[in-house]
């Protein structure tokens, strides 16, 4: 099949729509019509589910580069240099219009494939309306066809959405375009594609159903559509969109870019409206998982404690107990994660390659509880008051539980064995090339704990794009952006924070703005840790742009600033004054630089580059600043 672009006016070829494919392909010899594809239901139906496995598969958390997530291209985690060393390139900056994007084969994330599946998306949508296409003919399925068509809406507009996230400004493409068509095509400002998102949301919502279970459990629904609204609506509210200086500015629509509280008050009702959706039979749709206590550390065998009670079951468990995923899953992707490639991210001492390793940037937001029951930050000025030793990181005084459950550091346990990384297989390593980490960790979140490759299969059947916390994240940071912090929003944190048997922010936190927009902020890197959040978010909030060096950092960026620029890691060193004991050797951790000269050039690493071959096809888009 030719590979046809979209602003050409032509199908992509690559999209292999099973039932239909000689109407869509248009191939010579037409066998199928456009008349028969859409005057039948159950063609249409095949259509619809080929959108969603492409518009899921264009935002896949875990893999979203090849066999790589997007975290290693942040400062949640470095990479190994399997796969082409996709994240490699751009560290260095390997990518740009005339070179491409990294890549060893199309994953339907970059620009190009995006508008192929809105387009795909829009000759359901005329075509159902041209041919009058027939509801399903099944007994008890009335209606399906406008859920079908509320589906294709959200996912058209979360296509949308995803191109915004990575390109900002950009084109809505709400129509057919078809060869002869007039091509010029003009970017939107980016609130003004924000507003058509909602828009399509909309016309989702007012068709799909409160709730799908059973079999249909994954189509779209109506949380999902006001998920996708308050998504939106929240990167419209922030500092790259709404008030912020981005330097060296060339957006098209710079000037509509300027500071406006009623964008936070859209993000604030629209994340309210996630939270008290319900079902038909008006209970919340959407609730936190809390099934099994703070006492039950059982690993993967179901009874046997081998985490040297570190994890406790409840926090590996959401991610894969049914009722976790129905309950608290906003919008997801399936099957992410296949046996063999949770295997591959395993230490080389469980016959893996460590291909993401988490780094101490990561590692530094897991807060501690301190001795009068609250959480703090490891870098707040009472820390070491508190017995917080930077020696001794991960037991000198009790971490945030999620971090005990995301991060295998020395000393670690997992499945009855201490992991080791002075010596042997695990040990720290020199080089991103090497099997071993070289940033001293080794990933443990969405592990079933205690699993290795003698323990059967290992796919994740998700995750969650978008989860309930999220949107509790956003509607806390909007109240207290607009009106400052207040009961309702430190009680609603502190939720998601008692869910995971973490201590509450201290009372402080409760009439202090600066303070509680710290804990939202580390609370989402925390929470939502390697789930294809934090390298976005870092752009929205502009944080790229602290830039200090190790030899230039303000105090008040302690330990590291937040600059995308550079990464560190944690190494143990023996001392017979350590306090870590490891196969009888005692140890103390000493911080060192992992990287020093990730690219990251302002404004250009701020939005993706829209390559050139698109441009000569549409002279009238104007390239991302600084590309």
């Amino acid at each position: 099949m030719k590979r046809l672009y979209i602003l050409a006016g032509l199908l992509a070829g690559l999209l292999s729509f099973t039932s239909c494919e000689d109407y869509l392909d248009r191939t010579p010899d037409d066998k199928t019509t456009e008349q028969q594809v859409f005057t039948r239901f159950d063609k249409v139906e095949s259509l619809v589910t080929d959108l969603y496995a492409h518009a899921k598969f264009a935002n896949r958390p875990l893999l979203y580069l090849n066999h790589f997530s997007i975290s290693s291209i942040s400062d949640e985690c470095s990479a190994s240099s399997h796969e082409s060393a996709i994240p490699y390139q751009f560290w260095v900056g390997n990518y740009g219009p005339s070179q491409g994007m990294p890549s060893n084969s199309s994953y339907w994330q970059y620009w190009d494939d995006l508008y192929t599946t809105i387009r795909s998306a829009n000759i359901i949508l005329e075509g159902v309306k041209k041919y009058n296409t027939p509801d399903n003919p099944q007994d008890g399925r009335e209606g399906d066809l406008q859920r079908r068509i509320g589906e294709v809406y959200f996912l058209r507009g979360y296509m949308h959405y995803l191109l915004i996230r990575a390109y900002g400004e950009a084109v809505y493409v709400n129509r057919v375009i078809n060869p002869g068509d007039d091509m010029t095509f003009e970017k939107e400002s980016f609130h003004s594609m924000v507003d058509k998102i909602c828009a399509d949301a909309d016309s989702a919502y007012a068709r799909v159903d409160a709730w799908n279970g059973g079999q249909y459990f994954g189509r779209v629904d109506k949380g999902a559509c006001l998920g996708l609204k308050a998504m939106v609506r929240w990167m419209a509210a922030t500092p790259m969109w709404n008030g912020g200086n981005l330097p060296n500015d060339t957006r098209v629509f710079k000037s509509e870019y300027g500071y406006d509280p009623k964008r936070w008050e859209l993000a604030r009702d629209a994340a309210k409206a996630v939270l008290e959706c319900k079902k038909t039979d008006g209970s919340l749709r959407y609730k936190l998982y809390e099934t099994y206590d703070k006492d039950d550390f059982r690993d993967v065998d179901g009874n046997a404690e081998t985490n040297n009670k570190k994890v406790q079951q409840r926090l590996w468990q959401m991610m894969y107990d049914m009722n976790a995923i129905q309950d608290e899953w906003v919008w997801f992707v399936t099957k992410d994660k296949d046996t063999g490639w949770s295997g591959d991210v395993l230490p080389p001492s469980q016959g893996g390659h460590a291909r993401q390793r988490p780094l101490q940037e990561q590692v530094d937001e897991y807060e501690y509880i301190g001795p009068d029951g609250y959480g703090y930050p490891i870098y707040c000025d009472h820390a070491v008051k508190d017995g917080y030793d930077d020696g001794n990181p991960y037991e000198s005084v009790q971490r945030d539980p999620r971090f005990y459950r995301d991060i295998r550091y020395h000393g670690s346990w997992y499945g009855g064995a201490q992991l080791n990384t002075a010596e042997g297989n695990d040990a720290v390593s020199g080089s991103y090339l090497d099997q071993a980490s070289h940033t001293g960790y080794y990933l443990r979140k969405f592990y079933k704990d205690g699993w290795d490759r003698g323990h059967g299969g290992h796919s994740i059947s998700g995750p969650a794009i978008w989860r309930l916390p999220e949107f509790i994240y956003i509607y806390c940071e909007a109240v207290n952006e607009l009106s400052g912090p207040n009961e309702e929003i430190y009680d609603l944190i502190n939720q998601v924070r008692a869910r995971s048997f973490m201590s509450p922010m201290p009372p402080a936190v409760k009439t202090d703005k600066e303070l509680m927009n710290e804990y939202i902020q580390r609370e989402r890197r925390v929470e939502l840790f390697y789930e294809n959040n934090r390298y976005w978010t870092s752009r929205l909030y502009l944080e790229p742009e602290n830039y200090g060096t190790e030899s230039n950092v303000d105090p008040s960026d302690w330990p590291y600033p937040k600059n995308q620029r550079q990464s560190h890691g944690m190494r143990p060193v023996e001392d017979p004054n350590g306090k870590i004991v490891v196969n009888g050797k005692t140890y103390r951790m000493e911080r060192f630089t992992v990287e020093d000269g990730r690219v990251f050039t302002s404004p250009k690493s701020y939005l993706y580059p829209i390559l050139q071959e698109e441009l000569k096809r549409c002279p009238s888009l104007v390239q991302n600043p600084g590309w």
